[in-house]
């Protein structure tokens, strides 16, 4: 066995393990399971030469893998948006196809960020509110209505305040302002988050599932404060936690501006270069 063969093999195993990690965490382990049961069955009628039945299995198998493909394509869909969003990528290949520059955005907004859903939490108001990252979430804010405005907490409070137009659904601040409001998230299909928790969890992960943002909730039954940030809730966290999860986020996306000032500085270089030559 030459090493060519070894690291195929070492390649190999290790994309089936992180699909079947991946798929243990969605409804498709159920329907993989339903597969594995079908399989086993036919491998039977093979070993005890049952003709019709691997007959008819044959003519399926087509038709199957085309069934699977369909039944898979939410969590194919996932899986492809995960792998793109890899920073890795983004630090190596320019992918900034008609996108919007996103403002860091300030120490202010954290503080007002922290204070608004902390002051809700007091007395019961619930809340769902999408801090962008890198990722520009523009398909989801067009599903809700523009406010672009500067971010205070008394804005917050006033937008989630009950039977007001403008408190159902998310809101998505980009920088340091709130860009939309009522806008509806994907919901996550994991089957690893608790039960009693409701809708608004539910597309907070949904949204970190498909993005790099951090959004934070509000429970409006406890008053308690989570955060979704990569995939994951983080429960009833106090407000030091969420502070520095924000600070976490904005020194993410400094981070990345300073990828994105060295990438012009090489650019300018080699245009003077190429300048100097003529």
């Amino acid at each position: 066995m030459s090493l060519t063969d070894i690291i195929e093999i070492i390649i190999i195993s290790v994309l089936i393990y992180y699909m079947l990690v991946w798929i243990k965490d969605t409804r498709a382990w159920m329907l993989l399971r339903g597969i594995l049961v079908i399989l086993a069955f036919v491998l039977l009628a093979v070993l005890f030469e049952m003709n019709t039945i691997v007959w008819i299995a044959d003519k399926l198998f087509n038709v199957a893998m085309i069934a699977v493909v369909v039944i898979f394509q939410p969590e194919m869909r996932k899986a492809l948006e995960n792998l793109g969003r890899k920073n890795i990528l983004v630090s190596l290949f320019n992918f900034d196809f008609n996108k919007v520059e996103n403002g860091k955005f300030s120490d202010k907004t954290i503080t007002e960020l922290v204070k608004a859903c902390y002051e809700m939490g007091k007395v019961k108001t619930g809340a769902l509110i999408v801090v962008e990252d890198e990722i520009v979430l523009t398909e989801y804010e067009r599903t809700g209505i523009a406010v672009d405005g500067i971010l205070t907490s008394q804005l917050l409070i006033n937008i989630f305040e009950k039977n007001t137009p403008l408190h159902d659904g998310a809101v998505i601040v980009r920088g340091d302002r709130v860009v939309s409001a009522t806008c509806y998230l994907p919901l996550t299909d994991s089957l690893s988050l608790s039960k009693d928790l409701g809708t608004r969890h539910r597309a907070a992960v949904g949204i970190s599932e498909v993005s790099d943002s951090l959004t934070i909730v509000v429970s409006e039954e406890t008053g308690k404060v989570s955060i979704a940030l990569d995939g994951e809730l983080y429960r009833n966290v106090d407000a030091e936690f969420l502070k520095n999860k924000l600070a976490y986020i904005q020194k993410r996306e400094q981070d990345t501006s300073k990828v994105k000032s060295w990438r012009r500085r090489l650019k300018d270089v080699t245009k003077i270069r190429k300048e100097s030559n003529e």
